[in-house]
């Protein structure tokens, strides 16, 4: 996600060129004489960072990160970045760009599936592909991931609204990323919070497949509706028109899912309009500083807490080390991938449930 979740743009720090639209053909590291360099002493590594926005707080905290770990680690980093949510051309032209400069490695939080075949060209090349944040589909388009687990975030506030509803009838708005593309982090925090409320998501590879009406087994148990399935794009004007949608569908919602803090504040929004903020809790994922601020206010009820900058920084001095001779990283035991955490965040305690509060997690939380 992150698609997520204040937009705003960056321009590239010294020494790191950013790379947007159709500049990208012409764009390369500062210092792309040495980019090439480091499989062996102490010369510059060439790494690309390739993300899907730079508008997202999310994805800007990884550059923010990734900047700094470069700097320690004598990597040549070179940061490109898609127009918007989906633009998969802009980074297959930053994965050819990471070929033709000779970088040893890229680290990329993939728009779609169509930058597959760019990543196994990169591949085929000698570069090392570390996906970010979420796995590409297949996962095995990359050499290997660092993310949270985007299935248990979702579990984790799915959990807390299942407990918070102590009993009562749960009325849910799902607010998804997309509704005309597959992406694993759409399906996997989607499922996860239907399986944290104890709502079997009826297919493993597809969002909406769930009963619409039934019960639920998380807390105390009770019965539910799930009354709309809608896109955001992981925008907070996306997540306002979803929530407008999903209160003409039914105006007794008392639970909305949330693919991250933006759409979970575009929904909030049209819920405060509606007059409805104190009916319905808004349960999102992300655990930026500014979503912390969200609990604390009571505009979010719960937040899954993630860590992007960890995963950018890991992913640099990852490469680095494997271009000077160390040895490749591996998955986190029991899982596919390197799980860098995730962390329930909520301003209320429940029983049964471990809980950071919103100050608590402030020393980990990214953005501003």
């Amino acid at each position: 996600m992150s698609s997520r979740r204040s937009r705003r743009s960056r321009a590239a720090a010294i020494g790191v060129t950013v790379c947007l639209g159709a500049t990208l053909a012409a764009c390369g590291s500062s210092d792309s004489s040495s980019s090439a360099s480091g499989s062996g002493g102490g010369g510059k590594v060439g790494v690309s960072l390739i993300l899907k926005t730079l508008s997202n707080p999310y994805f800007v905290s990884m550059e923010k990160d990734a900047k700094a770990q470069a700097g320690k680690d004598n990597v040549s980093l070179t940061v490109a970045a898609g127009t918007s949510d989906g633009d998969t051309q802009t980074q297959i032209t930053a994965i050819d760009n990471a070929i033709s400069r000779g970088d040893k490695g890229i680290l990329i939080t993939t728009n779609g599936d169509a930058v597959n075949a760019a990543l196994g060209r990169a591949k085929q090349a000698g570069l090392f592909v570390i996906a970010l944040d979420t796995a590409p589909n297949p996962a095995s388009t990359a050499d290997i991931t660092y993310a949270t687990d985007n299935e248990q975030a979702g579990k984790l506030i799915g959990q807390y609204a299942a407990a918070s509803l102590n009993g009562k009838p749960a009325v849910i708005a799902m607010l998804d990323l997309f509704n005309n593309q597959v992406v694993s982090v759409d399906i996997n925090r989607d499922h996860g919070f239907l399986e944290g409320m104890g709502i079997d998501p009826g297919s493993k590879t597809e969002n909406g497949k769930e009963a619409k009406s039934g019960k639920y087994t998380g807390g105390k148990g009770g019965t539910y509706k799930v009354v709309c399935h809608q896109p955001t794009q992981g925008a907070i004007d996306g997540g306002r028109t979803a929530m407008e949608n999903c209160l003409s569908a039914n105006p007794d919602i008392n639970v909305v899912y949330a693919i991250n803090e933006p759409a979970g504040e575009g929904a909030y929004n049209a819920l405060k309009a509606a007059g409805k903020e104190k009916q319905a809790a808004i349960f999102a994922i992300d655990g930026s500083c500014s979503g912390l601020k969200n609990v604390t206010s009571g505009e979010f009820a719960a937040d899954a807490v993630q860590y992007p900058g960890k995963m950018a920084a890991l992913g640099v001095s990852s490469i680095a080390k494997l271009a000077r001779g160390g040895s490749k990283p591996s998955v986190t035991n029991g899982k596919s991938f390197y799980d860098t955490g995730t962390a329930l965040v909520a301003a209320k305690s429940l029983d049964g449930l471990t809980v950071q509060s919103p100050s608590q997690a402030a020393s980990a939380c990214w953005g501003s």
